[in-house]
C-alpha cells in the first residue's frame, strides 16, 4: 500500500515536470514565431515599425504569461 502511494506521488511529480517542460518549449516556439513574423512585417512596411514593435512585445508578454502560469501550476502539483 505504501509503495503504491509513493509511486503515485513520484508519478505526479514527473507529470508536473513534463508539463512545465512542454509549456516552456511551447512558449519559446510561440515567441520565436511572433518575432519572426514581426520582422517580416517590419521589412515589408518600414513606416509601421513602431506600431509593430509594440504589438510584438505585447503578444510576447501574453505568451510568456501563459508559460509562467503553467510553470506555477506544475510547481503546485509538486508540493
Amino acid at each position: 500500500m505504501l509503495t503504491s502511494l509513493l509511486l503515485a506521488a513520484e508519478t505526479a511529480k514527473l507529470g508536473a515536470a513534463i508539463g512545465a517542460g512542454i509549456a516552456a518549449v511551447g512558449a519559446g516556439l510561440g515567441i520565436g514565431r511572433i518575432g519572426g513574423q514581426a520582422m517580416d512585417a517590419m521589412a515589408r512596411q518600414p513606416e509601421k515599425i513602431g506600431d509593430l514593435r509594440s504589438l510584438m512585445i505585447i503578444a510576447a508578454a501574453l505568451v510568456e504569461g501563459v508559460a509562467f502560469f503553467a510553470a506555477i501550476i506544475a510547481l503546485l502539483c509538486v508540493f
